[in-house]
């Protein structure tokens, strides 16, 4: 990494972060079992989702699943600075890849007022996967739909929810930025159990 490009990718993004939140805990997502009361399992399925909504709809998740090729940043998800694009594979524009700027891992500003996130690979979510301004239930109908969600099965998606580490990036976001709900093994539990109770989606 070349360390003129570093500091200039710090310098860059600490401008217009405004940080007002700070890394406190987040609130915790619902156990599994607290659903069992819900004697329908279409209507279960449907309130685990919703539950999973708490991650999924977070800008934590958003701010890398944009509408438009330009990703968004921040707890109020505002555009990135500097002006930065997808590029061919989710990676940036050549030139301006993500990793001019993120590196392998979060990196905290010298004041203590903000941080550089990062993660070894750290891009954008696949166009088909964008879903900022969505319903929570078009969003449940991408994720199940393998044409939208990058060729994956039901079994897969719960994998990628429980254990790909830039989801769990999201539970470890650096000084600055409000970390999701719950945990990462609490929202892979949720995905599981709401796959095995039918995959039902909210309405759209």
């Amino acid at each position: 990494m070349n360390p003129g490009l570093w500091a200039l990718g710090a310098s860059l993004i600490a401008l217009p972060l405004a940080i007002t939140a700070s890394a406190q805990q987040a609130p915790g997502l619902k156990a599994v079992s607290s659903f069992d009361g819900i004697a329908d399992k279409g209507a279960r399925s449907v309130a685990l989702f919703e539950e999973m909504g708490k991650v999924i709809q977070h800008p934590r998740c958003v701010n890398c699943h944009p509408r438009t090729d330009r990703p968004n940043q921040g707890d109020a998800s505002t555009p990135h600075n500097t002006p930065v694009t997808r590029g061919p594979d989710g990676h940036g524009a050549p030139g301006l890849e993500c990793a001019t700027c993120h590196g392998p891992a979060n990196v905290a500003f010298s004041n203590g007022k903000g941080s550089i996130p990062g993660h070894p690979d750290w891009h954008l979510a696949p166009k088909s996967m964008a879903w900022e301004g969505a319903s929570l239930g078009a969003i449940c109908e991408q994720i199940k739909d393998p044409k939208r969600n990058g060729g994956k099965t039901l079994a897969q998606i719960a994998e990628h929810h429980a254990h790909d580490g830039l989801v769990g990036w999201g539970w470890n976001p650096g000084p600055g930025r409000a970390p999701v709900p719950g945990t990462q093994a609490e929202f892979g539990a949720l995905t599981r159990a709401w796959i095995a109770n039918g995959a039902k989606c909210p309405k759209v």
